[in-house]
């Protein structure tokens, strides 16, 4: 017998807008810090006052990757509506294109999705696949485009991803004492990088093929981590969003037994807890080993919008603030697991000049697993000042 995957209600969704929505109040500096302290992130730029005061743009500035933790649904909503039975979602990865417009105290983020496609496809994980694409367009409260990004989720069936399930290992990896004064010790390299860096500038010209970034190591992850980068979503933050008619939460077609009420305007004014993806509904499953099980997962598991947060750090970080991402693209292969540690890695590959001038390098970047199991790969162009 051959297992279907039934995608028809999918269709009538594509390519019509949601409507738009954005934070009720303005983006604060405290929501910025909170953002790079849950990706762990130790850039000045974003958290400290005194030393972004000197910088380029004379205050603190959000991360490039911000405009997810400003989205409603980090990202996902567009590539997650309509209803496929028995089915869960994991993010797939995503495509940015950045504008180079910031993001700063006071600012309001105007979040507008719409379904682009999908298609289905066998995978080893659960046999037939659904990879659902939606756009998410990022405005200021001046109409500015800050940044374009298409997100892809993977939709399966959860019995068969659990009758199918090659993912081994339902206790956490154990590390050493002196493996974690080594991690920690790594972290300092790159912490060091940035900070040498500081307020100058990487020029182009001083970038040659073929040149490495310095290694990125953050971890080892727990469900204490896991739930400080759920609740930097501001998203997550009860009554943060007016969805009155935006879409009807059935619309989003979870597995019956764990689809609660995560996203629904109605139960937030009765029981916010319901809502807010931590306790309750499809997003429990990274904070509960239990419920992870139940979707095919070994134990809890780490947030796909984090991991290509973590790329988009990684690239604008070693770019500088006198530099940017203009366009990254992220395949993500497996989450991050308790007790697991995640390696980003990344090299120079081309450089080049664009028709209007700019002057970009190319990065390829890993993401690995302490044992070298590969987590995300991840190309960008990063434009650098010139000389």
């Amino acid at each position: 017998m051959t297992e279907t995957l039934d995608c028809s209600d999918l269709d009538q969704y594509m390519g019509i807008p949601i409507k738009p929505t954005s934070v009720r109040d303005p983006i604060r500096n405290i929501d910025i810090r909170r953002w790079a302290q849950a990706m762990h992130y130790p850039n000045r730029l974003h958290y400290d006052d005194e030393f972004a005061a000197v910088g380029r743009y004379g205050r603190l500035v959000a991360p490039q990757s911000f405009a997810i933790a400003a989205a409603d649904g980090h990202g996902c909503g567009p590539a997650a509506i309509g209803k496929i039975p028995n089915s869960h979602l994991i993010f797939g990865g995503d495509e940015w294109w950045f504008t180079g417009i910031p993001i700063f105290d006071g600012d309001r983020v105007i979040h507008e999705m719409i379904p682009f496609d999908y298609a289905v496809k066998q995978t080893k994980f659960a046999g037939p696949t659904c990879f659902q694409r939606g756009d998410n367009n990022y405005y200021n409260q001046s109409g500015q485009l800050i940044a374009r990004q298409r997100s892809t989720s993977i939709r399966y069936r959860r019995d068969l991803a659990v009758e199918m399930s090659s993912l081994q290992g339902e206790d956490d990896p154990v590390c050493s004492d002196e493996g974690l004064r080594d991690i920690e010790g790594r972290k300092l390299e790159y912490i060091d990088m940035l900070h040498a860096l500081a307020h100058g500038k990487r020029f182009w010209e001083d970038v040659a093929v073929g040149d490495s970034l310095p290694v990125r190591v953050v971890g080892p992850h727990s469900i204490a981590s896991f739930t400080t980068e759920w609740r930097a979503y501001l998203f997550t933050t009860w009554g943060s969003y007016n969805r009155a008619g935006q879409f009807d939460p059935a619309d989003l077609g979870f597995v019956d037994e764990m689809a609660g009420y995560e996203c629904d305007p109605v139960m937030e004014k009765i029981n916010p807890e319901l809502t807010d993806g931590a306790y309750i509904g499809p997003s429990r499953g990274h904070l509960f080993p239990r419920w992870a099980k139940f979707i095919g997962m070994p134990r809890a598991y780490g947030y796909g919008a984090s991991m290509g947060a973590w790329l988009l750090d990684y690239m604008s970080g070693w770019a500088g603030e006198w530099g940017a991402v203009v366009h990254s693209k992220s395949q993500y292969r497996g989450p991050a697991f308790t007790g697991d540690v995640t390696v980003m890695t990344g090299r120079v590959i081309e450089k080049s000049v664009d028709e209007a001038g700019s002057h970009l390098v190319h990065l390829e970047c890993l993401m690995a697993d302490q044992n070298g199991a590969t987590m995300a790969t991840a190309n960008a162009e990063v434009q650098l000042p010139t000389k």
